[in-house]
């Protein structure tokens, strides 16, 4: 044993390198094959059910394109134009729209997708909108029962029944015209009734007509119904259910995408968003031309009512004076001063506009219904663009303020720019309405002149020339703004939307894009290894047990003497009762060992000593005491075991004996020597039992009568075997080291904790253990390099340090059925 010390301190504490045994976590993945096999058929199980209850996910597609499209009838000669922006604010607006929950809102509406259409199937509901064998038309302005699963079914070519089963009285009712709701009752139990086909049905729960479908028929074996959804609910769930993307790179084309379990629906819905987008749009786009035209209108009346008063003037002068003629000259004189007046009711008017869109400016907020300044004949470029700049701005902010909160900084980036504009169009208007001025002084310049040429004729002639005058100036003014009006309504009608249809949606038969069954089936079948994986991983980190030789031999530099195999016997005389099986072999090889390092011991003829001692209970010392006592008196050796654990006794069960005498007696100096040895029915192998269990146990180890014991023991004795206490649990093993030429310290795999090893080692680096060997217990041999994870070999004593603590300190529980029961649950 010389220089084992010295190599203890290369793994002092019994293992303290930090390393991870990949061999031996290998080896517990492949003893636990089973488990993981169950595991992924169990997932894949699950995966396949998973896959046939999901519905089939489709995804269709529309192209839309967003570009500013021109007017047919904008021409050089169009006295009437209007400016509607870039195509880059259209693409914003238009993914934004799309987006918002009023556009959404008007889609579902139109397509009354708060109606569901399904049939039962195997494993869930199928929606069937597109191919259902009725068509339903409700009455708007009557309530619809949300929620609940309405079944039709087809009784003949004529009548159809509704059916539900009403487990409560009440339930809510919404009015989809106006979007309320309301309460409405029923009696508890099954509604039944036949309706015709095409009858006005009113009941609290349904009102509306329901049709026949001209292209599908009932099928008798299956069940049909129909479902009405909170409308604000539905429009939710469609809100962000279309994407949009940039097509291929295109600035001006967009993808709408969208996905669901019915194509239909789908096809159904992303049509209907075009559809509503371009109508919206040029709805938005018309709003210049319509506040113009209404402003003509408004123009028009005015004139038409001027040019009624003056008629009935006319009239009336001419009923009250003769008719006569003027001639030529003052004719002439007539018509041109007609055309000045007609220049300068043209000049007034447009200062008139001028002030009413200084004021508009001034003193609203919504710049959206501002009329075109080319309605009054107002060519100025630079107001034309800034009132079209106004106008524009306006519109974009009335469209994101459909999904901006007010007070953002988009919205407040929007004001400073229409302020700004602002403060451009007054300098214009103020410039413009200046230039105007000078030009009426010029006309009014012109008309005096005329009208002091007119001054000297009679005044019949006079008024007579003025009420004409008058009457052509309201003629030319009705004539002008009839022409402006209809010119505007040809550039409005002949507006065409910014956004286009370029490929609508249609099913033309792709298949699903989900569920992904394959991946589904990929994803059981990485759960399924990986769960119980990092389960076997969690369990190979958590085990603290000594489970092979290698793992003895990484931990510590104390040889290992032999190894026992696993035996289950009625007792523990295996190697009497048995001598041609495996263990007894064991024993005799270990008999061997023991006899090489007891020759290089100091040859005495004194008989040798051997103490057995483990870490805690259950770990075979008991076992393993007698059956080397056994072999050693088979050999001829006069032999003796020693029960010298007083604090659990155990040894004089298995021959039979009393336990009413023992070492105890001998050490009290109550018996003899010769009255607490028993011989067995085994030749040359006697038994000292421990005797009854004292008080002191430890006192009485290290008291002068055990030495004295030990010294007429090796006189009579060739062998002499010491069952001891377990090392880890109580200090008398330590006290009969003095007393051992040898010891053997049993290990007992998937049993003994590794730290134990590192007590064994302190103890051995310091003296307090000589001549220390390692007995490996419940060895079994594998293929595997002696790892022998989790190969649960049941061996009936329980785990955990609790109930050994117990067993030596005065708590001997534990022991009945209901722990053993508890053990082997903890085993498994």
């Amino acid at each position: 044993m010389a220089g084992l010390d010295e190599d203890l301190e290369f793994e002092e504490g019994g293992g303290g390198r930090l390393s991870f045994d990949f061999q031996g976590f290998l080896f517990k993945v492949l003893h636990y094959w089973k488990l993981i096999i169950l595991c992924i058929g169990a997932a894949m199980v699950v995966a396949y059910f998973i896959n046939i209850r999901k519905p089939n996910i489709y995804r269709l597609n529309a192209l839309v394109s967003v570009e500013s499209e021109q007017n047919p009838f904008f021409t050089a000669n169009t006295s009437i134009s209007f400016n509607w922006g870039g195509v880059s604010t259209k693409l914003g607006k238009v993914m934004t729209t799309i987006a918002t929950r009023s556009h959404n809102e008007l889609v579902v509406d139109s397509l009354k997708f708060y109606m569901q259409y399904y049939k039962q199937g195997k494993y869930r509901l199928i929606d069937i909108y597109g191919a259902t064998p009725f068509l339903v038309t409700i009455d708007k302005t009557k309530g619809q029962a949300l929620g609940k699963l309405i079944e039709v079914k087809g009784v003949d070519d004529t009548s159809f029944e509704l059916i539900h089963n009403f487990e409560s009285p009440g339930f809510t009712c919404q009015v989809y015209g106006d979007k309320s709701k309301h309460s409405s009752q029923m009696p508890v139990g099954e509604f039944r009734q036949i309706f015709k086909y095409g009858e006005s049905i009113e009941q609290p729960f349904f009102n509306g007509i329901i049709e026949k479908s001209t292209f599908k028929g009932f099928n008798a074996e299956e069940q049909y119904f129909i479902r009405f959804s909170n409308f604000d609910n539905v429009v939710q769930s469609y809100q962000n259910s279309v994407a949009v993307n940039f097509f291929r790179g295109s600035s001006t084309v967009l993808t709408l995408v969208q996905s669901g379990q019915n194509k239909a629906k789908i096809v159904a819905y992303l049509n209907a968003t075009t559809a509503i987008l371009a109508e919206t749009e040029l709805r938005s786009k018309n709003l210049y031309a319509t506040n113009t035209i209404a402003f003509i209108d408004s123009s028009l009346n005015a004139v038409n009512t001027n040019l009624k008063d003056v008629n009935q003037e006319m009239n009336a002068f001419r009923k009250s004076n003769k008719i006569f003629d003027v001639s030529e000259k003052i004719s002439n004189i007539s018509s041109r001063l007609k055309e000045f007046e007609i220049q300068k009711e043209g000049e007034q008017n447009k200062i008139s506009y001028l002030k009413n869109l200084e004021s508009y400016l001034q003193r609203k907020s919504d710049y959206t219904k501002i009329a075109a300044p080319t309605s009054v004949g107002i060519e100025e470029g630079g107001l034309l663009n800034s009132i079209n700049t106004i106008n524009g701005l306006a519109i974009q902010r009335q469209n994101l303020e459909k999904t901006t909160r007010e007070g953002s900084i988009l919205l407040r980036q929007l004001d400073g720019q229409i302020d700004a504009e602002k403060s451009v169009a007054f300098e214009l208007i103020s410039a413009t309405r200046r230039s105007i001025n000078l030009q009426l002084n010029g006309i009014n310049s012109r008309i005096g002149q005329f009208e002091a040429q007119l001054s000297g004729l009679p005044e019949e002639q006079q008024e007579f020339l003025k009420i004409q005058r008058k009457l052509d100036l309201n003629q030319d003014s009705y004539n002008v703004y009839l022409a402006k009006r209809s010119e505007a309504a040809i550039v409005k009608a002949a507006n065409v939307s910014d956004i286009t249809m370029i490929d609508a949606a249609k099913d033309i038969g792709y298949g699903p894009i989900g569920p992904n069954r394959s991946l589904n089936y990929m994803m059981a079948l990485m759960v399924g290894f990986f769960i119980p994986m990092f389960i076997i991983f969690v369990r190979f980190l958590l085990d603290n047990t000594i489970h092979g030789s290698d793992e003895v031999e990484r931990l510590s530099r104390i040889p290992i003497i032999g190894l026992v195999g696993k035996y289950s016997y009625k007792n523990n005389l295996v190697a009497f009762e048995k001598p041609k099986s495996a263990v007894s072999e064991s024993f005799r090889a270990v008999r061997s060992s023991l006899q090489f390092l007891y020759k290089n011991q100091e040859d005495t003829k004194k008989g040798k000593t051997l103490m057995v001692t483990s870490s805690v209970s259950g770990e075979g010392k008991t076992f393993c005491s007698i059956n080397i006592a056994s072999v050693y008196a088979l050999s001829g050796k006069k032999t003796i075991i020693l029960g010298l654990d007083l604090r659990k006794p155990k040894i004089f069960g298995d021959f039979n004996i009393s336990n009413d005498l023992g070492v105890v007696n001998y050490l009290i100096g109550d018996n003899q020597l010769e009255a607490i040895v028993t011989k067995t029915h085994i030749p040359n192998l006697d038994v000292m039992p421990s005797g009854p269990v004292p008080p002191n146990p430890s006192e009485l180890l290290m008291s002068d009568r055990m030495t004295e014991l030990m010294d007429k023991l090796r006189e009579d004795y060739d062998m002499i075997v010491l069952d001891t206490p377990p090392l880890g649990l109580v200090t008398d093993a330590l006290e009969l080291t003095q007393y051992a030429d040898s010891t053997i310290f049993m290990v007992r795999l998937d049993y003994t904790k590794k730290g134990m090893l590192a007590l064994v080692n302190s103890k051995h680096k310091k003296g307090e253990l000589k001549n220390v060997n390692f007995l490996l217990n419940f060895y079994k041999h594998k293929n595997n390099h002696n790892y022998g994870y989790g190969y649960g070999y049941g061996y009936g004593y329980g785990y955990g340090y609790g109930s050994y603590g117990n067993a030596y300190h005065e708590n001997d529980k534990g022991s009945g059925i209901i722990s053993k029961i508890k053990r082997f649950l903890k085993r498994i």
